[in-house]
């Protein structure tokens, strides 16, 4: 079918929407049960006078057409709140979840509440429940100031300030604001003079010092006079007025001075950004007083301070844009105008930002506050107006969909995690990762991202993800692997999903007990029964295209019949695996290497496709027209799917070529990497061809592995008391995991000394390709001891819950540095340098490791190794049993 999307236009809206968003301005949420005294028609609107007319406006009506579609109600306000009230009663942590999904961090502005409200507030770090990364406070200067005041004025037993009292007040709003800066919580602060005196802040402090020294005493007086009660009696100083709030011209500004001269005076990491209320707000805003062109003279007098103009300035749009294009230490927010003004109103901002602002310097936030719908709305129409935005620049030929990649990932994640120091990397939730550079160990912070399970929150996904394709998709199918290996699919028409979902059923299907042991010969392995049932479970964070046009394809995992964590379901033990070792601080990236060959049936088996002299790397490769088309189709598939190949080359035998994959967190790499065998296989097939993962199709030709690159990538990783405690963890228990990455007959073929393909003994190397671990850099290592016929989740789980207990128990890398071929060296010059074991040199002999290692068989799970085991001897005895050419076609018929 032909196409009229633009050149890179699906790497475009992929990036729109799932780049995962640093929400770098927010406010705390409500507890559930204050949530019904909030007036819910400002979720879209700041008029808090004129709040009922607001519903007549046109952010109010898309307010409830965006609600109610997720919400499952009538699309009427009395609906929504209804709706609403249910979600917060019934299942307030869910939906919290649902609306805030996509969000990386959110940096937290905790002096929204008024006094009184503290206790109906939940604490700012209450959002780390609902983002992958720890949250991070943005601490508003006015409410220490005014905390400070009352403090002070309160506690003197002088009605009269004293001379002092002014520098004590001052000298402890110093105190608190460097205490601040040296708080690794604290990513900002954020001044809202905006709504107090307004933006015409002095150039300098001396020309405020006066002013603000008698506003404090006037404000001492005034906090000194006791309130009568009732009785006319005189109250005690608890009853003395408060403080409402700091409203003070010179004093105001002077608090202001204060914070900016810390920030200047402070070096690299701890000069932290102070942001600036600007544009549309509550009615008490005096809007002559909000714009941010005000402020010029104030931020050329601090040239070293990062200052942020929050919510675009609206509607003085074009001044914050000409603010942060002209001052190298200034920079643009779009928040906030994102749900309360129109659609058009919105697109036309962000229009206005980009005529002169570039985009290294405008950040995004949602403003979100007291309710999680406020999050839920911003989110969603800031993606639309990038949407609309973005694909018109790009057809009109502004912009390249690279550049607009890149646009949008710099506003939604790059520019907040460099200004605010937060040293994340971009993980991307939905599996949608754009080709790295960066060989080393990236820094990142965060949990793994939680799979989506209510049938809203996955009619949600689902929906956002067809909107605006070319064709409907007639199936989704249901991938999931088993112990075996073998990747299984079932597919439901898209009907019966729609149907489903719309009605609030759960999409999970019955499945046999008996896959959990069924081999590949269609025979069940003792121990494993055919009377039983376990629940197939989708995973809607995982939707992408499926392996045949106008089909879907979501990763799946299995369940217990009540939702349980099932004990064999590989991809479960490597999440698990992956949140205990969360649990310890650690996080890791995975790359593939994928080696794949290409053949062709005959009478006689499998012949490989090269041509004569097919070498590794040779430039002739490219001369078969036929795997070209496959790589070519493979690629652009891949692509639409969010995994963009890094390089591909021809590898040694014939018809054999490497395919490189793209860094990625743990899992999302798993899943990318056997996603991306099945559609490189579909295309083959398509053609005629075969493409297989056997380890060794050729015995005078070089083996097919499948060599995985990884990285801790949580803070510290890099450290060398980290990374190597890991690495000796893990060769510490290779023995036993190399019955997880060489699980078949045909590894052992292809395991051997001096042929590139990691040797067989127990050791690493620095950029060694005979030892089993090469050391790339720092925490960068590469595996080479695994294979296609391996189970990649298993393996990986295997590897990383080794290697995790490594750091833990503070494992010593006792093995030296390897820089020969271990094969080559003396058995005293193996035993200097550590060397002392082999890996197993059978599949007999590596099921014998993993049955006697009693900490490996903790970590992976009693039931799936006994079960793992049975599952394998049995398949070593059937292939066992064949001859050897008749075992490799089973095998490449298969794998």
């Amino acid at each position: 079918m032909a196409s009229n999307k633009l050149p890179g236009q699906d790497a475009l809206l992929s990036a729109i929407e799932h780049t995962p968003i640093i929400d770098h301005h927010a406010h705390a949420l409500l507890r559930a049960e204050a949530t019904g005294a909030f007036p819910l028609l400002s979720i879209a609107s700041e008029a808090s006078d004129a709040l009922e007319a607001s519903r007549t406006g046109l952010a109010h009506f898309r307010a409830v057409k965006q609600l109610s579609a997720a919400l499952a109600c009538e699309p009427t306000w009395d609906a929504v709140e209804a709706a609403i009230a249910r979600k917060h009663t019934e299942s307030h942590r869910e939906w919290t979840a649902q609306c805030l999904a996509g969000i990386e961090c959110v940096l937290v502005d905790d002096g929204l509440a008024s006094e009184g409200e503290e206790e109906e507030m939940t604490p700012w770090n209450h959002l780390d429940a609902f983002t992958p990364s720890a949250c991070k406070r943005i601490v508003r200067i006015e409410t220490v100031a005014e905390q400070l005041i009352a403090r002070h004025c309160l506690g003197s037993s002088t009605p009269s300030p004293t001379p002092d009292a002014f520098n004590a007040v001052t000298d402890a709003f110093k105190t608190e604001i460097e205490r601040a800066i040296r708080d690794p919580n604290v990513a900002g602060f954020k001044s809202v003079i905006c709504y107090r005196s307004g933006l015409a802040i002095a150039a300098s402090p001396v020309a405020v010092a006066a002013g603000a020294k008698a506003a404090f005493d006037e404000l001492y007086v005034l906090l000194r006079v006791p309130v009568a009660d009732n009785n006319n009696n005189s109250s005690s100083s608890s009853s003395r007025a408060p403080i409402v709030r700091l409203d003070h011209p010179g004093l105001n500004e002077y608090f202001v001075h204060i914070v900016a001269g810390l920030i200047a005076q402070a070096r690299g990491e701890l000069k932290k950004p102070l942001q600036f209320h600007t544009g549309l707000g509550d009615n008490d805003i005096v809007l002559a007083n909000a714009s941010p062109a005000l402020l010029h003279p104030f931020i050329r007098a601090y040239p070293s301070v990062p200052f942020v103009l929050l919510h675009a300035g609206y509607p003085f749009v074009r001044e914050t844009g000409y603010l942060a294009s002209e001052a190298p230490n200034v920079y643009a927010d779009i928040g906030e105008i994102f749900p309360v003004i129109s659609r058009d109103g919105q697109e036309s901002a962000l229009r206005q930002i980009l005529e002169i602002c570039p985009s290294s310097k405008i950040l995004w936030s949602t403003d979100g506050h007291f309710v999680p719908e406020t999050y839920f709305l911003a989110v969603k129409q800031m993606r639309q107006a990038l949407r609309a935005v973005l694909t018109e620049y790009v057809a009109k030929g502004d912009l390249t969909s690279q550049q607009g990649v890149q646009l949008v990932q710099d506003i939604l994640f790059n520019n907040a995690n460099m200004l605010y120091g937060l040293g994340l990397t971009m993980k991307h939730h939905h599996h949608h990762h754009e080709p790295s550079s960066t060989p080393s160990a990236a820094v990142v912070v965060g949990r793994l991202p939680r799979a989506a399970s209510s049938p809203s929150e996955n009619l949600r996904l689902l929906s956002e993800y067809v909107s605006g394709r070319d064709e409907a998709p007639k199936f989704l199918s249901m991938w999931w692997n088993d112990v075996m290996s073998a990747g299984r699919m079932r597919s439901v028409p898209m009907r019966r999903v729609w149907s489903m979902l719309s009605s609030g059923q759960d999409l999970s299907f019955g499945l046999a007990t008996a896959y959990s042991g069924l081999l590949l010969n269609e025979t069940l392995v003792a121990g494993a029964t055919a009377i039983g049932e376990h629940r197939l479970i989708p995973d809607f964070t995982t939707l992408r295209p499926g392996f045949r046009d106008g089909h879907l394809l979501v990763m799946s995992r299995v369940t217990e019949q009540d939702g349980s964590p099932m004990p064999l379901c590989p991809r479960s033990i490597l999440k698990r695996t992956l949140d205990e070792a969360a649990g310890h601080g650690l996080t890791f990236d995975l790359g593939f290497e994928m080696e794949l060959l290409f053949a062709r049936r005959t009478d006689a088996g499998y012949e490989g496709l090269g041509f004569p002299g097919h070498s590794a790397s040779n430039v002739r490769a490219f001369e078969h027209t036929k795997i070209v088309d496959v790589l070519e189709e493979a690629i652009e598939k891949l692509e639409k799917a969010g995994i963009f190949i890094e390089m591909v080359h021809a590898e040694s035998a014939p018809g054999q070529y490497e395919v490189i994959l793209p860094r990625a967190p743990a899992l999302a790499a798993v899943e990318n990497l056997v996603y991306a065998r099945d559609v490189i296989s579909a295309c083959a097939a398509s053609r005629g061809l075969r493409m297989t993962l056997h380890p060794k199709p050729f015995a005078m030709a070089c083996g097919t592995a499948s060599h995985c690159h990884m990285s801790i990538s949580s803070p510290g990783g890099d450290l060398p008391a980290v990374y190597e405690s890991f690495y000796a963890g893990i060769l510490k228990h290779l023995r036993a995991i190399v019955a997880f990455t060489y699980s078949s007959l045909a590894s052992y073929e292809r395991a051997q000394d001096g042929c590139w393909a990691g040797g067989t003994w127990v050791t690493y190397g620095s950029m060694n390709r005979e030892a089993p671990f090469r050391k790339v850099h720092l925490s960068h290592w590469e595996m080479k001891c695994m294979d296609g016929l391996a189970n990649p989740y298993l393996a990986l789980a295997a590897v990383l819950a080794a290697g995790t207990h490594g750091v833990v128990d503070r494992e010593e890398l006792t093995w030296a540095d390897c820089t020969m071929d271990p094969a080559q060296l003396s058995e005293q010059k193996r035993e200097v340098l550590g060397i002392r074991e082999r890996i197993p040199r059978s599949l007999q002999e590596a099921l014998g490791a993993l049955e006697e290692d009693k900490d490996m068989k903790n970590w992976m799970g009693g039931e799936l190794v006994e079960r793992y085991l049975a599952v394998k001897r049995s398949e070593g005895e059937f292939l066992g049993a064949m001859a050897a050419g008749d075992r490799k076609t089973w095998i490449m018929d298969r794998f």
